[in-house]
């Protein structure tokens, strides 16, 4: 089971391969044809959560492999983030990252639950394959509405 997380690990890192920050997107300074300025003001904000989202699956998922990790360690408790508190949280700080109450303890006082773990992964996973669509959709509006200024 912990070499079939581990693998699960290696796949979903090569897979959410994103980078800490999505500043490449720095939309702010994107210069648009005097009628499509409204575009800026409905993308930036938009843009920004889903930069902000993007950064929290990117904590949890270095929680969860840290987790994974230490599996095996005596006396390891396993932490995670509050997803939706640190959502909530406007200022561009690092998520305070918890122990997770409520798991089974192991003899040896860890309590990682490689299911759990498991589980988190592909949520991760699929959060982050949506999150990247919807932000590709916006930059592709975005592109869109240039094009068309320029062919007028």
């Amino acid at each position: 089971m912990l070499a079939q997380c581990r693998r699960q690990l290696f796949a979903a890192r090569h897979r959410i391969a994103a980078p800490d920050s999505l500043s490449l997107l720095n939309l702010k300074h994107l210069k648009l044809a005097p009628g499509l300025q409204s575009l800026r003001g409905m993308l930036v904000p938009i843009a920004g959560q889903l930069e902000r989202y993007l950064d929290l699956l990117s904590s949890r998922q270095k929680l969860v492999a840290s987790n994974i990790a230490n599996a095996d360690t005596p006396g390891y408790h396993t932490r995670d983030i509050d997803f939706q508190e640190e959502f909530r949280r406007a200022g561009g700080f690092a998520p305070e990252a918890q122990e997770v109450g409520g798991l089974a303890m192991k003899t040896d006082g860890n309590n990682v639950s490689l299911d759990r773990e498991a589980r988190l992964l592909s949520e991760n996973a699929l959060r982050f394959n949506v999150a990247s669509q919807l932000l590709r959709s916006q930059i592709r509006a975005v592109r869109s509405a240039i094009q068309e200024g320029k062919n007028e």
